[in-house]
């Protein structure tokens, strides 16, 4: 009995995390759908979030975004927005580990492309602003492959197997019933 409670137990040691870290992370909800755009800034009074913050309050720059299926996540002083909606903390941090970055002090502007392959736009501690029209033009000269990817769409049930019936004439034989579960040996 001790044994196999401290096998449990070591199995759940090492799943959790790793099922926690599926659980809620955003860029993978993203993968197929969308190009996320993330700006990881040293604080929220960072010209490059700020600029772009307010870029957004624009409808040109609004509707190119929506055209390009962008979406804005920004993290600022550990806290992570998505297009102005704030994170929740595990899931701010999610996306900081999803993203592999390491330690650094200057912003960084990323875009993931909807196969997941990350193009990093900024990457320094220079305070310049960033200009929507280079992201518009980076996302514009993404291969032609990534551009075709969609979403996956979700399984529907097959068919079932009445116009075989009508074309042979017969009718279809019934599947066989799984067989029931062994019992385990202790």
């Amino acid at each position: 009995m001790l044994v196999r409670s401290l096998t449990l137990a070591t199995l759940l040691a090492v799943a959790a995390p790793l099922l926690a870290a599926d659980s809620d992370a955003p860029l993978a909800k993203e993968l197929g759908k969308a190009r996320p755009l993330v700006v990881i800034a040293p604080s929220s009074a960072d010209p490059t979030l700020r600029g772009l913050e307010e870029a957004m309050k624009d409808p040109a720059t609004q509707a190119g975004f929506k055209d390009r299926k962008l979406v804005l996540f920004s993290v600022a002083q550990m806290m992570g927005k998505r297009e102005d909606k704030n994170l929740e903390q595990q899931t701010t941090m999610a996306l900081i580990r999803e993203l592999k970055l390491g330690a650094s002090k200057g912003t960084k502007v990323i875009l993931i492309g909807k196969d997941g392959e990350r193009h990093m736009l900024k990457d320094d501690e220079s305070g310049e602003k960033i200009d929507p029209q280079a992201i518009f033009k980076a996302v514009d000269e993404l291969p032609a492959a990534e551009k075709a990817i969609a979403a996956p769409e979700p399984v529907a049930a097959a068919p079932a197997s009445e116009p075989k019936a009508k074309e042979t004439g017969k009718a279809a034989k019934p599947a066989k019933p799984a067989a029931p579960p062994k019992p385990l040996d202790d």
